[in-house]
């Protein structure tokens, strides 16, 4: 079954631009930079889940799926993975439910330094997941958890708080997400001076969540990504850090759920604008 998420995979063009950038903002440095078959990445581990940030580099097969993706969509989302306690039993799983997907395979990444790194993913079939790509990947092998990133004595961030995805048939993402994948459907609302439908998935530690306008009728349009939500503990705390740290952020605001506060990094990180968001602002 799955259990959380597991990571969020970018495509970038300067890998070592987007490292700054997303160190500065999230006051994290990555805790692995190397890569293998033709691409490079750099993995910033927190608490409960971890950022994948992937360029092309050379050769080979990954780097020539990257690079297509940056070709035809530009830098952004390329991949939501979950953990799965068994990839191959939740692939068979999904097949079943009539999701399919790729053989399960060990994926490995060569450290800068020689360090290894090994784990079994599955990518699911894009057109059984509404365009959205999808991996289902194992924990660790040696069933420790990820080292965390290190984190700078005035780091804003402290974990993802949900991803955002976009799609035209909100029933479709029930569907697909809370039928086939079994996540946990937490809250589905509509509101109509927003102009929207949310449905609420939990997953571990954060949240997928999907945004459905009520002014357009439900069609069969692929998904897309719509963002990220990070938490922070301190929304005004965090906007100061962050403007003097060079980006462009909004004012902190009242955000829609009761209790919380929200500002919004308007540009400077692949997969911008970035929303963070202060739970229970109201203590």
């Amino acid at each position: 079954m799955i259990t959380q998420i597991d990571h969020i995979a970018l495509a970038v063009k300067d890998l070592d631009a987007a490292i700054a950038a997303y160190s500065r903002m999230l006051g994290l440095e990555p805790n692995w930079i190397g890569g293998g078959g033709g691409a490079r990445h750099a993995w910033f581990q927190l608490p409960n889940m971890a950022l994948d940030v992937i360029s092309p580099s050379g050769e080979g097969a990954f780097g020539d799926v990257i690079r297509s993706h940056l070709e035809t969509q530009g830098e952004g989302m390329w991949a939501l993975a979950f953990t799965s306690d068994n990839v191959a039993a939740d692939q068979a799983l999904m097949t079943r439910r009539g999701i399919s997907g790729t053989a399960p395979a060990t994926t490995g990444s060569t450290h800068d330094d020689g360090r290894k790194r090994y784990w079994t993913t599955s990518a699911l079939k894009v057109e059984d997941t509404a365009g959205v790509n999808l991996l289902l990947v194992d924990p660790s092998r040696d069933g420790q958890p990820w080292p965390l990133s290190t984190a700078s004595s005035s780091s804003p961030i402290t974990e993802l708080d949900h991803i955002v995805i976009r799609t035209p048939n909100p029933d479709r993402a029930l569907g697909i997400y809370g039928a086939k994948l079994g996540l946990d459907l937490r809250l589905d609302r509509s509101n109509a001076d927003w102009g929207v439908r949310q449905l609420f998935f939990r997953c571990g530690g954060g949240v997928v969540e999907f945004g459905a306008s009520l002014k357009h009728p439900a069609s069969e349009a692929p998904d897309s990504y719509g963002g990220l939500a990070w938490r922070v503990k301190d929304a005004e705390a965090a906007r100061d850090r962050l403007i003097a740290s060079g980006f462009d952020v909004s004012d902190v605001r009242k955000g829609r759920k009761p209790g919380t506060k929200v500002l919004t990094v308007r540009s400077g990180v692949p997969a911008g604008p970035a929303l963070l968001i202060e739970q229970n602002a109201q203590t």
